[in-house]
């Protein structure tokens, strides 16, 4: 990967005339789409190192300029609702419903964003915290009984089982079919939006009809029963605005559904990208470890015990950066034409910024490429140098809303795996990772998995 070259930006409106960034379309109608979607790793470096860190392309049937860098970002997320506005494609605006914060834009997601927040402020994740715990020793222990596994298909249960758990109060363990209808949902986000009998879209719409069916039992069930169980669909029923105005019915369904793929697919992939990491860098999971019996912390964990765990953060932070689950952004689409780097940004083109090579700016990070978790010591914060240099989470009025959900699940089970248990990488298997439409290793991360005699090396 090569590095980011330091340009002066301005974003301004534009004034005469201004050249298109440099790029190519590709064909007519399909424009470079095949390409990105082959290998989008490949495409992005390849256009990187051709055309800088702002080029033009056509994906998915849009004009698109991508931008890559901190100044990008910083540039996207200060202009957010004034000069761009989320799009979504028709399969995930279909699958995850009219009322969803993920298509919803300006005002109403703003409210909307607020009201949907109460589930993830301190006080609930405080209590989700022994639940998370709970699951993760269950799941741990279940894979010390199986020996060896593939880890990435055992996440995905994992975190789906906490994502329904903590959401709706209902575990996926008891109820296999649930399971199923949710892959089938998830797998239509990225197809194409074409409706016939046994599609992959058709197969998706129904099973989003057979999960609002659910959740609408479970709000039945709140209603007609108290439920002193605090989970997220229970805050959301009950979450109002300044107005004292509550969500309609239709609106706490549909993010909750939509609370599911963000609360599962991508803390499955962070898991995996962790798991695989501290295996090929046994000097950093001996420091983690170490860490954990200096602390020499009782069960169970708290708030404050995690707090104590410094050098585990910096290793999660460090996952984040080296792998983030999502290496795109969302479209935006432009509402007024801008200039960008001495660009033009034409108004109603598409223009997403690149998560993975903006974590890769060596102008920001030393040894770019480098698993190196000390760089996010109080002493480097390498990641304070620019703003938005760092975006695991999005940024601005879109950032992540389950961010600190995420890194409190992340951080219980990386302690109670490191703690209690070694693994190692089975031979043979491909590592090589792919990024659509979550980041993962090609065949799963296959390992030998076995507990810490006394709790020592």
């Amino acid at each position: 990967m090569t590095s980011l070259p330091t340009q002066r930006f301005a974003w301004r409106t534009p004034k005469g005339k201004l050249p298109l960034p440099p790029g190519r379309f590709g064909l007519p109608i399909v424009g470079e789409s095949i390409s990105y979607l082959r290998d989008p790793a490949r495409f992005m470096n390849q256009r990187q190192k051709q055309y800088g860190t702002i080029f033009k392309t056509h994906l998915f049937g849009r004009p698109t300029i991508v931008l890559i860098g901190a100044d990008a970002t910083r540039f996207l997320f200060t202009n957010e609702s004034q000069r761009f506005e989320m799009t979504n494609t028709p399969s995930f605006e279909v699958l995850l419903g009219a009322n969803s914060i993920g298509v919803k834009t300006g005002t109403a997601h703003q409210i909307l964003r607020k009201q949907l927040f109460q589930a993830f402020e301190p006080r609930a994740l405080a209590e989700y915290g022994t639940t998370i715990e709970d699951m993760t020793r269950r799941y741990l222990h279940k894979w010390e009984r199986m020996g060896t596994l593939t880890w990435y298909c055992e996440l995905k249960k994992y975190t789906l089982d906490i994502a329904c758990k903590l959401f709706v109060n209902v575990e996926t363990a008891s109820d296999e079919n649930l399971e199923k209808v949710y892959q089938t949902w998830s797998d239509g986000l990225l197809s194409i939006p074409i409706r016939f009998p046994g599609s992959k879209f058709d197969r998706a719409v129904r099973a989003r009809e057979q999960l609002l069916a659910l959740i609408d039992e479970m709000i039945n069930q709140r209603q007609q029963h108290r439920n002193s169980n605090q989970d997220v669909l229970k805050i959301l029923l009950q979450a109002q605005d300044e107005e004292g105005n509550r969500l309609s019915l239709e609106e706490v369904k549909d993010n909750v559904l939509g609370m599911l793929v963000a609360g599962h697919e991508t803390l499955t992939s962070a898991l995996t990208s962790l798991c695989l990491l501290l295996a090929q860098h046994p000097e950093v999971l001996q420091a983690a470890r170490a860490e954990q019996e200096q602390l020499g912390l009782t069960q169970p964990l708290t708030q404050e015990s995690l707090k104590q765990m410094t050098y585990l953060e910096q290793v999660l932070k460090e996952v984040l950066r080296m792998a983030p689950p999502v290496v795109r952004s969302g479209s935006r689409k432009v509402l007024e034409s801008c200039e960008f780097g001495g660009y033009l940004i034409p108004q109603s083109w598409d223009v997403f910024y690149q998560i993975q090579e903006t974590h890769q700016d060596q102008n920001v990070y030393a040894q770019a490429q480098r698993f190196d978790p000390e760089r996010f010591a109080p002493d480097r914060a390498e990641n304070k140098q620019k703003v938005f240099s760092y975006i695991p989470f999005g940024g601005g009025i879109r950032e992540c809303l389950g961010k600190e959900f995420a890194r409190l699940e992340m951080k219980v089970f990386a302690a109670l795996l490191i703690r209690e248990y070694h693994w190692e990488l089975l031979p043979g298997q491909n590592l090589e990772r792919v990024v659509l439409p979550f980041s993962r290793p090609h065949d799963g991360l296959k390992v030998k998995f076995w507990r810490r005699e006394s709790g020592r090396v």
